[in-house]
């Protein structure tokens, strides 16, 4: 293991939810604000792009669909993302031109059949896209608007920063996914997240004392009033507050470095000493001494090998 200082940034921001162009020029600015702190690598929320859709329910009814549900969902769909769309190429620009290795929670529109997928975007410093992690199970109605992926996009990268991977919003509570990358050597673990309870800040905890390795939670902060207008009369049921962040970075020791972040915007940023990595491994290292791999192992289809980059 090399030892090295890295310094991260974890963004919690309001999205501009249902507004594609819009979406876009905030993550920009956002790029820009973490490469004016010095950060190296910068997490975005779950679904920065075009908004977690929280408090909708696409008129969804077991059974039935309504016109009134597909019409929103249209809208949530024309102004989610493509991989290999002009907003994406936008992106990949900005972030040449910031020199960060970024991780951006979208929603992502498959090009050949249509469906959504909650996706992790990954992009190295010179702004390649490198490939996207698909939820693997949405939750609850979740699953109405996202469809699932399957290992083939449990990804992790071997960097310059450090190995890097994660998990989305409640992913990070299935043992297995986890344990999937911690297989990796995952030094640099990433959550982001919908999840504002502050349950959730236990549970940041346990996974970077359970995989000993860095974590970055990312979430938004979000007003009922950032909602377009059209859609006030389906909130109506809803607090003020949807979201109030929690956005945390959290050392291999359990320790927090930056954060939580409740009820504002902002940038959390932290420097992550590795040499923390190698002394956390002295009582614990789940793919390691305390693996017992004579009594547990874990398979995983179709799970690509950790990509040098």
């Amino acid at each position: 293991m090399e030892f090295k200082n890295v310094k991260v940034g974890v963004v919690q921001a309001t999205p501009a939810l249902f507004d594609i162009e819009r979406s876009v020029d905030l993550v920009i600015e956002w790029l820009e604000k973490a490469a004016q702190a010095g950060c190296q690598l910068v997490l975005f929320p779950e679904s920065f792009i075009p908004g977690y859709p929280r408090g909708l329910t696409f008129d969804a009814i077991i059974g039935r669909r309504t016109e009134k549900g597909r019409t929103m969902w249209l809208d949530y769909w024309a102004n989610s993302i493509d991989a290999k769309s002009v907003h994406t190429t936008r992106i990949s620009e900005a972030i040449r031109k910031s020199g960060l290795f970024v991780a951006l929670g979208v929603t992502e529109r498959d090009p050949i059949g249509g469906t959504l997928y909650c996706s992790l975007f990954y992009f190295d410093q010179k702004g390649r896209f490198l490939g996207q992690h698909r939820k693997l199970k949405p939750t609850g109605l979740e699953r109405y608007i996202w469809g699932e992926s399957d290992g083939s996009t449990l990804l992790s990268f071997d960097t310059d920063l450090g190995k890097i991977g994660g998990l989305i919003c409640w992913e990070n509570y299935m043992p297995l996914a986890r344990t999937a990358l911690y297989q990796q050597g995952i030094q640099i673990y990433l959550a982001p997240t919908a999840d504002a309870r502050t349950s959730w800040q236990a549970t940041m905890q346990h996974i970077a004392l359970e995989g000993r390795c860095f974590v970055l939670a990312s979430n938004q902060f979000v007003q009922k009033t950032d909602y377009p207008e059209r859609y006030q009369a389906d909130l109506l049921d809803e607090p003020a507050l949807m979201s109030s962040g929690g956005s945390v970075i959290i050392s291999p020791l359990g320790e927090l470095l930056a954060g939580p972040l409740w009820n504002e915007e902002g940038l959390l940023t932290a420097e992550l000493d590795f040499t923390t990595l190698a002394k956390s491994k002295l009582d614990f290292d789940p793919v390691g001494h305390y693996a017992r791999p004579d009594v547990f192992q874990l398979q995983v289809t179709n799970q690509p090998p950790m990509l040098r980059v």
